[in-house]
């Protein structure tokens, strides 16, 4: 049996050595940086526009509206999309990119995401403009209805939802049960076994619900949690304020650091900074794996752009503000980074330098709560990824399996488990960026069609 998963780890990580590589992420960068020049650096120029019209209508009756059969307004949309990008990736993963690539990683990691918001937006345009109404009066949307439907290749669009099942259930499911679980042992000593029986039965109860229950659950959740966790990270930073000037020293003299690591190749320092900030930020905010775009695609509203927008919104608010936060904690911390200690423990240890034996159990109950948050939106991801490939009478199966990976997933080990369901999330790069590619002389007709309009009125 040994033989078996040394023979698949094997593939994996060679598979993952492209998908996570060098080229494929500049081709994120590059592909990011195209639709930013197309558009005129549209979350730069369009800065005012495009927080008016999310962080600024939060408080409008209009977005948290939804009436209709098969909707879900666009609060529902974005927190239920911020749901599953703002995950153990935010926390963990940030610590996991400043001990492999350094303080530098920070910078690439922002540079990802700035360009990451407009690939993130032509995704949530297309989705918009492709979308259909199933038999139930359900929106139909993501990635796979632009990739059939646009570029006309329906076998890429099952492909990439094929990878998005495997990735649902381990990404989005597996892994964030696990995460529960053995935080949930470590804070009360509550046995990861009655933790897989308790998940099972809230996030069933959940996602049997579909989508309406799902977006009206994490509506109320994410909010507060992050919130919650920001006021942390705050207090964190206020309490290391005197060492921020050296953290921001630190940021950009290591993100250019041309010296060799260990009398290897020159400049490596700042290519090893690159790859993991740029690898990390991907991970975090999903611009260009085409995840979130099914559920966006729920929203009630009817302009591309509008939504578009919103998705430059998930990219800033898990990217820019909450793995910004979790960096600076621990930069300012000056907690070890030198790889010898896990990442948890470097979350812990930097919170628990300002707030005591408080920051461990903060820090564990951030990643429980967003975890959870991710179980709830991860199956939804996967949801409509199964009815594109066998119809709405799927759904109901993928829901008892889905159950079913959560109770395994608090139960066993997943070391293997999160390096293929990795794999798979970065797989789903490749027939997502090729055909919004493709597609974005749309995007870029539609965007100045938009403005156009708001000029007129």
């Amino acid at each position: 049996m040994e033989w078996i998963e040394t023979v698949v780890s094997e593939i994996n990580n060679a598979i993952a050595s492209f998908v996570w590589g060098p080229v494929m992420l500049l081709i994120f960068l590059l592909i990011g940086l195209y639709f930013s020049v197309r558009t005129g650096f549209f979350q730069i120029s369009k800065f005012r526009l495009w927080v008016k019209s999310t962080f600024g209508a939060l408080f409008s009756p209009d977005v948290h509206n939804n009436t209709k059969k098969g909707e879900i307004s666009q609060m529902g949309a974005i927190s239920t999309a911020l749901a599953a990008t703002i995950g153990t990736g935010s926390i963990v993963g940030v610590a996991t990119a400043l001990t492999l690539g350094g303080a530098g990683a920070i910078f690439w990691m922002w540079v990802s995401s700035l360009l990451g918001m407009m690939t993130a937006y032509v995704e949530n345009v297309l989705g918009i403009k492709y979308r259909y109404k199933n038999d139930d009066g359900e929106w139909v949307g993501g990635a796979a209805v632009y990739i059939e439907k646009g570029v006309g290749m329906k076998w890429l669009a099952c492909a990439f939802s094929v990878f998005c099942v495997f990735s649902s259930l381990g990404i989005g499911n597996m892994t964030q049960a696990n995460s529960i679980a053995y935080a949930l042992r470590d804070v009360s000593g509550v046995s990861p076994l009655l933790t897989g029986v308790f998940l099972c039965a809230i996030v069933g109860t959940v996602i049997f619900g579909g989508i309406k229950r799902i977006s009206s659950f994490t509506a109320k959740f994410i909010p507060v949690i992050a919130i919650l966790y920001t006021i942390g990270c705050i207090v964190v930073i206020f309490g290391n304020i005197k060492n921020i000037p050296a953290v921001f020293g630190a940021i950009f003299s290591q993100a250019f650091n041309l010296r060799s690591i260990g009398g290897g190749v020159f400049g490596s320092i700042m290519i090893t900074s690159m790859r993991y900030g740029i690898s990390r930020g991907v991970f975090s905010n999903e611009a260009g794996l085409g995840t979130s775009v099914a559920v966006h695609c729920a929203s009630n509203i009817k302009e591309p752009a509008e939504q578009g927008m919103w998705s430059i919104f998930e990219v800033f608010v898990d990217t820019m503000v909450v793995c910004t936060l979790t960096a600076f904690c621990i930069l300012s911390s000056g907690c070890d980074l030198s790889g010898n200690i896990d990442s948890v423990r470097i979350c812990c240890d930097a919170f628990s330098g300002v707030l005591g034996e408080f920051g461990y159990y903060f820090v564990s109950v951030s990643i429980m709560l967003f975890s959870f948050a991710t179980l709830m939106s991860g199956s939804y991801l996967g949801e409509k990824s199964v009815e594109y490939l066998f119809g709405k009478g799927g759904t109901k199966w993928y829901r008892v399996v889905y159950i079913v990976a959560i109770f395994i997933g608090c139960c066993v080990n997943l070391e293997l488990v999160w390096q293929i369901s990795d794999t798979f999330n970065g797989l789903l790069a490749i027939p997502n960026l090729f055909s919004v590619a493709v597609l974005s002389p749309e995007v870029f007709k539609i965007t100045r069609e938009y403005l156009a309009k708001l000029k007129n009125t």
